[in-house]
């Protein structure tokens, strides 16, 4: 009992060692943390200063610079290569001293002596084809999908918006996506699509090798020497290292030892895609077999006397054991066995899309086609997909948790999960996604997704469980505030038990998703009255400032006028006032000249009287009819009997030669 209670406190101690170190060195990969880990025998301090070495800055402070670490030992150096971890060193001669475990020594601190430096940025390779040309990307895993398509703009002259970047492992994503995000291997094959730009005379070729690369090919794989056949299917963007990658995974042959038949002459470099490699449409047979070491033969054997593509491409810095006479099984300690089971997905998995590819193809090779349609990409995409659409579109998420060491496995996947009524009720009711639990990093891997995206309450109802109580099909339902776990259903079920619970749980949704659509139809059309609210009021807005626009120029316009109108009436009396001022003076009676009365009758009925010199010009007599306000522009002079317009008369001839004397009476017309 004790040892038990030990046991469970050590493997806590480890995760939360796990946790930190993953949280110090920014190791998201946890096959690759527990790897380091174990290489320092779960010693936190030294794994750190083993990724992070302290001659980069790590963790330095005045305190500890007396105790830094002396030089690695030759089998310190042995396990840094194997591991991929370097031991800090110090040119200090001083014998060194472990430092302490404590986990407080890598938190930050306030303490400006203490400083981190970031690790260096990973760096992804990229092979993009288009057309007939192939363009070579390097970039940081921390950019994004769109400065990916701006370098292929420059590279292709082709327009961001009308390129379709594809080849994504995880399906299409979008030009924000960082590419860490994604979990990608550092070499990827890409490709570009461009169906809104008509193909050249030039580029007319290409159009079945676009429609190559997006066609799904068959591969029928024999594995001679367990006398196995593997039905694999591949996108036509896939590359023949990739698919070498994934037989490794089925067959444990590594790429480096694998011997094939079936390659066309064509498929000279495994960097190439399956579309070009010259392979038959729909379907291509293969084979391959583990390559014989020199010391085991001399010549090739008949069996294989054939076109033969040796692999070559991974693994070229490593010796080969089998020059030694060493097997790759018993080299990692697997036993000289060539027909145990292949696991259902591997441990070195760079993303969750690769690892579900293989468990996909593992468990249609162990249990038939008809099975669930397991999603292929990560639990957040799956969750997204699954809880957060539309209401009517939601759907319950199923998680299948395998465990080969469990003695239900194989009845619960070949008798319930290939259950054509199962089958049938998950494919059209739930998202189901797969992991497989059998080894612990993988376990570990899933704990942690689940911490990240459904918090503690997940990760401890698997904790729960022990290994012969799997296989586990947990049916996850998605809430405004937290995800809830409906049910966990344990292998040791029946067909028709399975469907009860699938179905109670199908209840549960199904009254929650009414209650969502209710809500989502209620909000929709508060904000469709909230819209069109909006909508008439800002018509309303645009009427009101129109027709204060129109009120403001109308107004403009009066005052413009008004104040054209009154520059008229100053210069007007200006005028009036200067030829007033410019009349000779109003001669007397008794001067004893020739005089002049002139008596006019105004439009208003007034009439103005002046005595004139007979002498004086027409023109005194309208300048002095001007300056009473009736210009000689608007006004006409005549007299009474006979007719005449005087204004008509030349304005130099005098009054006398008007025969405006001695007096006479005239009257003012306005002009027409």
């Amino acid at each position: 009992m004790a040892s038990s209670s030990e046991s469970g406190d050590s493997n806590m101690d480890r995760e939360m060692i796990l946790a930190d170190f993953q949280a110090c060195t920014g190791i998201d990969n946890i096959a690759e943390a527990i790897t380091l880990l174990e290489l320092n025998n779960w010693d936190l301090v030294a794994a750190i200063n083993g990724v992070i070495p302290q001659e980069n800055g790590i963790l330095q402070s005045e305190a500890s610079q007396a105790s830094m670490y002396g030089p690695p030992s030759q089998s310190e150096a042995a396990d840094a290569a194997a591991g991929g971890a370097v031991p800090p060193t110090s040119s200090s001669s001083s014998s060194s001293s472990p430092p302490s475990s404590s986990t407080s020594a890598f938190c930050p601190s306030n303490s400006s002596s203490r400083h981190i430096v970031e690790r260096q940025p990973r760096m992804l390779n990229f092979r993009v084809e288009y057309r007939q040309r192939t363009v070579e990307l390097v970039l940081e895993e921390g950019s994004t999908v769109g400065e990916i398509k701006q370098i292929l703009e420059t590279e292709l002259g082709v327009p961001v918006s009308k390129m379709q970047l594809k080849g994504w492992k995880s399906g299409d994503v979008s030009d924000s996506t960082v590419m860490r995000s994604l979990h990608l291997p550092k070499n990827n094959s890409l490709y570009v699509l461009t169906p809104d730009i008509a193909p050249t005379a030039s580029t007319s070729k290409n159009s079945a090798l676009q429609e190559s690369l997006n066609q799904n090919f068959l591969l029928v794989i024999s594995h001679r020497e367990a006398q196995r056949d593997y039905s694999l299917n591949f996108p036509g963007s896939r590359t023949i290292q990739e698919v070498k990658r994934n037989v490794s995974d089925l067959t444990n042959i590594p790429v480096r030892h694998q011997q094939w038949e079936g390659w066309p002459a064509s498929a000279t470099d495994d960097s190439m895609t399956l579309a070009v490699s010259g392979i038959s449409y729909p379907c291509h047979h293969l084979s391959v077999c583990r390559r014989s070491s020199p010391a085991n033969s001399q010549e090739p054997t008949e069996e294989c006397a054939d076109v033969h593509m040796v692999s070559d491409s991974e693994g070229d810095d490593f010796e080969d054991a089998s020059e030694f006479g060493v097997d790759d099984s018993e080299m990692f300690g697997m036993g000289s066995s060539t027909c145990r089971k292949s696991p259902m997905m591997p441990e070195n998995s760079e993303n969750e899309a690769d690892a579900l590819l293989h468990f996909t193809a593992e468990f249609s090779s162990r249990y038939g086609e008809t099975h669930p349609m397991f999603y292929i990409g990560t639990l957040e995409a799956a969750s997204q997909e699954a809880f957060y659409g539309k209401a009517r579109d939601r759907k319950l998420l199923a998680i299948y948790l395998h465990n080969d060491d469990s003695v239900l496995s194989n009845v619960f996947c070949s008798q319930m999960m290939c259950a054509d009524s199962i089958v049938s009720y998950l494919s059209q009711n739930f998202i189901t996604w797969a992991w497989d639990v059998t080894k612990e990093v993988n376990k570990a891997r899933l704990l942690t997704m689940c911490t990240r995206h459904f918090g503690s309450v997940v990760t401890q109802t698997i904790r729960t469980y022990k290994t012969d109580q799997f296989p586990l099909l947990l049916i996850v339902m998605g809430k405004r505030t937290s995800n809830e776990v409906l049910n966990v259903i344990q292998g040791n079920t029946t067909v028709d038990e399975l469907m009860m619970r699938l179905m109670g749980a199908m209840e549960i949704f199904t009254a929650q998703q009414q209650e969502d659509i209710k809500d989502e139809d209620e909000r929709e059309a508060r904000e469709t009255v909230k819209r069109e609210q909006d909508e008439a009021y800002r018509l309303s807005l645009e009427a009101d400032r129109k027709k204060r626009e129109a009120q403001e120029r109308e107004e403009a316009e009066q005052v413009r006028l008004e104040q054209m109108r009154k520059e008229q009436e100053e210069e007007k009396e200006a005028i009036r006032l200067s030829l007033e001022q410019a009349l000779p003076p109003e001669p007397d009676e008794d001067s004893g000249e020739q005089i002049s009365k002139l008596r006019i009758r105004t439009p208003s009925g007034e009439f103005l009287e002046r005595r004139f010199l007979g002498s004086c010009k027409l023109q005194v007599l309208f300048d002095f009819v001007a300056s009473k306000g009736y210009p000689f522009e608007e006004f006409k002079l005549l007299t009474t009997f006979p007719r005449r317009n005087i204004t008509q008369l030349e304005p130099g001839s005098t009054l006398l030669e008007a025969k405006l004397f001695p007096q006479e009476t005239l009257f003012l017309e306005a002009k027409e």
